[in-house]
């Protein structure tokens, strides 16, 4: 009997090759890096942010069908993914109160890695690290696939399960093949964007406030679905980074592919504008110093600089003008982009095989039955916070299973 072949050792392949295994089915997992799961490792830092403590379907993106995006995360809600890691992989996850995240205990990123690498691998699943596949193919006359692999001969499937991630940090591996080979076989591809990426400014205007970090919430006036993001916010050397710069940053990118800027405002405390005007108007002393009471120093003396006031103003010679300049700055930053680290320091890869293609159930192909999709592939993507993981588990357990319950070729 043929095997299935699970084409990529990250998240989504690691987790459909142990469930197809569980399913009774003989299966080969193909990864061309010596040892998988290498975005596994650098999430979080090398913490691992392996969930988040609440899943809102609202809040992933997609060019394609919201409804096939809700069906899918449906078939593992997070609540069960939770139980799986912690009970099946004895994996005691711990919440962060401040971020809402779920870490693995350890804290460490390979650990969570090598449990389900070893997962997989008690189960019966073959690993084939170092093997590099360049193309797949379906057999007809068989009723199978064939996996040409680079310098090996090719492997013959029942199904093929595809999940080689996009096309972010690409040196863990990720080369965009697996979007190529669907693309050949008649799949829609929406078009590709880098996500979660810091986003950069040329001439680099706040370079000077690099290091300094806060809570922030960023709007996105105009952008259909509305969105907003709350969360932390960076000063770098060559722009801006940070959790809510980054769930913000696909605004950035996908429309700057289209020869458009979204604008990005941002509000820098939990003031908003009435309530920073009273608080100006009733304070006393220096602007920089009344500022500096709810920003960070040389955030609060930029800001004040910005509003064209002295370093040394008193608020008692701030006129009506200059207050609601600087509430302005204060509450609905415009914030300077020219440009993003693109799919270099991308967390994940928006656009990609469109849903509409995928049977949201089984991840079977609608174009190419045998053939299952998972991951970061997929057109969707959600926020910072786990919730990639969330897609990626679902998707690929959705995949493994799938492909367990097809039809068999001796």
């Amino acid at each position: 009997m043929k095997p299935i072949v699970v084409v990529g050792a990250g998240a989504a392949g690691v987790v459909a090759a142990l469930f197809a295994r569980r399913a009774g089915r003989d299966v080969v997992l193909v990864e061309r890096t010596s040892d998988g799961g290498r975005k596994i490792l650098i999430s979080g830092g090398g913490r691992c942010n392996l969930l988040p403590a609440r899943s809102d379907p609202a809040r992933y993106v997609t060019a394609s069908s919201v409804h096939s995006l809700r069906n899918i995360l449906r078939s593992w809600p997070l609540a069960d993914q939770r139980t799986f890691f912690e009970r099946e992989l004895a994996m005691r996850l711990v919440l962060e109160p401040e971020t809402g995240k779920l870490f693995p205990e350890t804290h460490r990123a390979r650990d969570v890695r090598d449990r389900l690498m070893k997962a997989a691998r008690d189960a019966g699943t073959k690993l084939w690290f170092g093997s590099q596949v360049t193309d797949i193919r379906p057999m007809p006359a068989d009723s199978a696939w064939a996996v040409h692999i680079k310098d090996a001969p090719r492997l013959e499937a029942s199904s093929v399960v595809l999940a080689t991630g996009g096309l972010s940090v690409p040196k863990t591996g990720s080369d965009g093949i697996g979007l190529a080979i669907a693309r050949r076989l008649g799949h829609s591809i929406n078009p590709t964007y880098p996500a979660l990426t810091p986003l950069t400014a040329t001439p680099t205007m706040h370079a000077h406030l690099a290091g300094v970090s806060l809570h922030v919430t960023i709007t996105a006036p105009g952008a259909r679905p509305r969105f907003t993001t709350t969360g932390g916010f960076l000063f770098t050397h060559r722009g801006y980074s940070g959790p809510a710069v980054l769930d913000a940053s696909h605004l950035a990118t996908r429309d700057a592919a289209g020869g458009t800027r979204q604008p990005l405002l941002v509000q820098w405390t939990l003031l908003d504008g009435p309530a920073w005007d009273e608080t100006l108007r009733h304070g006393r002393g220096s602007v920089a110093r009344i500022v500096a009471l709810h920003l960070p120093v040389r955030l609060a003396e930029q800001l004040v600089a910005e509003a064209g006031l002295l370093p040394d103003q008193r608020m008692a010679t701030l006129d009506r003008a200059s207050r609601r300049k600087l509430v302005s700055l204060l509450t609905a930053y415009p914030l300077l982009y020219t440009g993003d680290e693109g799919f270099k320091k991308a967390e994940v890869t928006g656009g990609g095989v469109d849903l509409g293609d995928i049977d949201p159930t089984t991840m079977e192909s609608r174009r190419c039955p045998g053939l299952y999709l998972g991951g970061e592939m997929l057109d969707a993507f959600g926020p910072i916070g786990g919730h990639n993981f969330v897609w990626a588990f679902a998707t690929g357990r959705a995949a493994g299973l799938g492909a367990a319950r097809s039809g068999t070729v001796s």
